[in-house]
């Protein structure tokens, strides 16, 4: 059909969902060893630590599955950044989302078969691919192998600095989603972005 662009291949949905749910178990199991009280913890501390870590190295996995994939196929294009034109690409972008799309504006960046993020998501994406996320899971698989962290880092525990950088980029990971899933449901058809994560139809 005229109106509908074949964007996310089989593999690109099994990885979200797969992503998705070990995430939401790495937020989870997280809070709760963080801030659960002790007497009556969300979840029971061993769980919610093995649950942790055997969810944060499937994600790992699961990462590099991603990268092998989407550097061999087409989908890489869509995280390419083109400098030029860059910063008044992200102001137009940005009016859109604070004033024009509440007023009834068309899109200033409508999804087409070259180009499938706007240029706000695609920085964004580009941002939490290849530099949130590569610091969570090294920072995470330090944490898991706190032989290999260094002692001291400008006469601070390595240690603790390693966890407090984990948690940070825990944070703004889990801040990413939320926004990620705002914007998803903001399609003029109820639930059409979270469809085409299914289909792999986007309707335009």
């Amino acid at each position: 059909m005229a109106n509908r662009l074949y964007l996310y291949p089989i593999w690109l949905r099994i990885w979200h969902m797969i992503n998705a749910l070990l995430f939401l178990a790495l937020i989870v199991t997280g809070l709760s060893m963080q801030y659960s009280p002790v007497e009556n913890p969300l979840i029971e501390f061993q769980t919610a630590i093995a649950v942790h870590n055997i969810a944060g190295i499937l994600i790992i996995a699961a990462y590099i599955i991603f990268m092998v994939t989407n550097f061999s196929s087409s989908n890489k294009k869509y995280y390419v950044m083109k400098k030029k034109g860059l910063m008044d690409r992200l102001m137009k972008q940005s009016r859109y989302y604070a004033y024009g799309m509440f007023k009834g504006e068309s899109t200033p960046f409508p999804v087409t078969e070259d180009e499938k993020f706007n240029p706000l998501q695609k920085l964004s994406y580009v941002g939490v691919i290849y530099i949130l996320l590569p610091i969570l899971m090294i920072t995470g698989l330090a944490l898991l192998y706190p032989e290999f962290i260094v002692h001291k880092v400008f006469g601070l525990n390595g240690t603790m600095l390693t966890a407090l950088l984990h948690m940070f980029m825990g944070f703004l990971l889990t801040l990413f989603l939320l926004i990620h899933l705002y914007f998803a449901s903001l399609s003029k058809k109820k639930f059409a972005n979270f469809k085409s994560m299914i289909t792999g139809w986007h309707e335009h």
